[in-house]
């Protein structure tokens, strides 16, 4: 059985825990009081913009107040942190993942680098188990939505691949899937499901209240899923179509590609042609109309470029980084596997700078469509080769500015635009009443947006993990991996891109 930490272990690093050294009297003096104040450190949040010398008192698990230091006194027996030259804003989120269920620290390391917010985009017992455990007290995480089984078409992407599927052939089906999903947070729609399903799904969401989102499938335009009220479309490949001086032409394509069940390195292979020749033929009118249509509809987008950046050019990925180290080795073998086995199967040198190009259009549209008012959310795909829970939004915001956003925008769609989207009114903000999910960094994050990653302390659910506990968690994840013998193992989840 996988070695867990506990919420104790974290806040205290109790001898019988992982960390070792006890902090017991830390917490103890704690204890006597409920109110933390971080004093005279800069706010910065999309609502408010930046602040500077404020005093920001945290009670429980929200945030008490906040205001200048001049005229906000601290109580006087408040647990005291010196945000002084720091900086403070909301936590994060990572609005598309997939827990590959190798590696069991999944939680701790999303909180560590100050992400308190996570979309699981399919369903998964072992995120369920994450979130109760979570919601008892009993472990440190973040907040978890879990979606339902995908929701594909006949023959399915994901036959024999792992991870909870349901494959639709009509809309009869189609209905039925939504009603056995019931019990999710929101219902996941995939690649090739047809239009006549899609749009059954839509209705019979709309009748029970539950809402769906995930990709546009192959045979419905992007607009269309919009108008039928899809709530956030994820990754960038279905845009090219409705944004191509040539769409009529190429939709006929797309409808003569067969691919088998399970062959997902087929339909990636498959339909590469199409797509590059759609992002080849890109209409800047036209994709105005679409984004507009989008903003109006407020549908969220979460481009995921980290993923497109794994899948386009996987050999830009930095194969020694040396964040591996809080992966183990089953999960290092499982990147190499997909690598292979997925993203390069069948790839010729012409494919791969052809995708090349195409990894440079998709960060281009991602900052197109910031700059046409459509909301954008951070989403890292985590299940896919090479990327790391939490460390892998920090690699999205800096790809979310390398495409054209301001860090005042990548800040936006990690933190407020999820909350939105979630509609959480007390989340994504720094202000009175809020959830007490914050990240105390020490550089500043609009001047560089690889600030975020430099973080003090993390503040979830108005529980301190301070710089040492940080510390301490990560040495022992990366003793706990270094212990663990390679079994060779596949993840049951395996997430080519989902």
């Amino acid at each position: 059985m996988a070695t867990t930490i506990s919420r104790r272990t974290v806040l205290a690093g109790t001898a019988a825990g992982l960390f070792g050294a006890t902090r017991a009297s830390a917490v103890a003096e704690a204890a006597s009081t409920d109110i933390t104040a971080v004093t005279g450190v800069t706010a910065i949040d999309a609502v408010n913009g930046i602040r500077r010398t404020q005093n920001v008192l945290i009670r429980g698990n929200r945030v008490l107040d906040v205001g200048d230091l001049r005229r906000m006194p601290v109580p006087e027996r408040a647990r005291v942190i010196d945000g002084r030259g720091k900086f403070l804003i909301p936590g994060l989120a990572d609005m598309h993942t997939h827990a590959t269920e190798i590696d069991p620290y999944d939680p701790e390391m999303y909180v560590v680098n100050g992400v308190t917010t996570v979309r699981q985009m399919s369903s998964s017992n072992a995120v369920r188990g994450w979130r109760a455990d979570i919601s008892s007290g009993t472990r440190l995480g973040p907040q978890f939505l879990i979606g339902s089984a995908i929701l594909d078409g006949a023959p399915s992407l994901w036959e024999g691949l792992g991870p909870p599927y349901v494959a639709v052939a009509d809309a009869d089906q189609a209905r039925a899937a939504v009603r056995q999903e019931s019990g999710a947070d929101f219902l996941k729609t995939y690649t090739r499901l047809s239009r006549e399903s899609f749009h059954a799904i839509a209705a019979e969401a709309r009748r029970i209240d539950l809402p769906f989102l995930g990709h546009v499938p192959d045979f419905v335009p992007v607009t269309e899923a919009s108008d039928a009220g899809l709530h956030s479309i994820e990754h960038l490949f279905e845009f090219w179509y409705d944004t191509s001086r040539d769409e009529r032409r190429l939709r006929r394509e797309i409808s003569r590609i067969k691919v088998a069940g399970g062959d997902y390195a087929g339909w990636f292979t498959g339909l590469h042609p199409v797509e590059y020749a759609a992002a080849r033929s890109y209409s800047r009118d036209r994709a105005a109309r679409v984004f507009e249509r989008l903003a109006r509809n407020n549908t969220h987008v979460t481009p995921t470029l980290v993923l497109h950046l794994t899948c386009d050019v996987p050999q830009q990925v930095q194969h020694n980084d040396p964040r591996f180290r809080y992966a183990s080795a089953d999960t290092l073998g499982y990147w190499q596997w997909a690598t292979e086995n997925f993203y390069l199967k069948g790839r010729t040198p012409r494919e791969s700078a052809e995708r090349e190009e195409l990894f440079e259009r998709r960060l281009r549209l991602a900052g197109e469509l910031a700059r046409a008012g459509v909301p954008l959310l951070t989403g890292s795909d985590l299940g896919t080769a090479y990327l790391l829970p939490g460390f892998s939004v920090h690699d999205e915001l800096r790809l979310l500015v390398r495409a054209g956003l301001t860090p005042a925008q990548a800040l936006r769609a990690a933190t407020l635009e999820p909350a939105r989207s979630l509609g959480q009114r007390d989340r994504g903000a720094i202000a009175r009443g809020q959830i007490a999910d914050l990240v105390l960094l020490d550089a500043d994050p609009m001047h560089d947006i690889s600030n975020v990653s430099r973080i003090d302390s993390v503040f979830v659910r108005g529980e301190l993990i301070d710089a040492a506990a940080r510390q301490r968690l990560l040495t022992e994840i990366e003793e706990a991996f270094q212990r663990r013998p390679r079994t060779g193992a596949l993840p049951a989840a395996a997430c080519p891109c989902g």
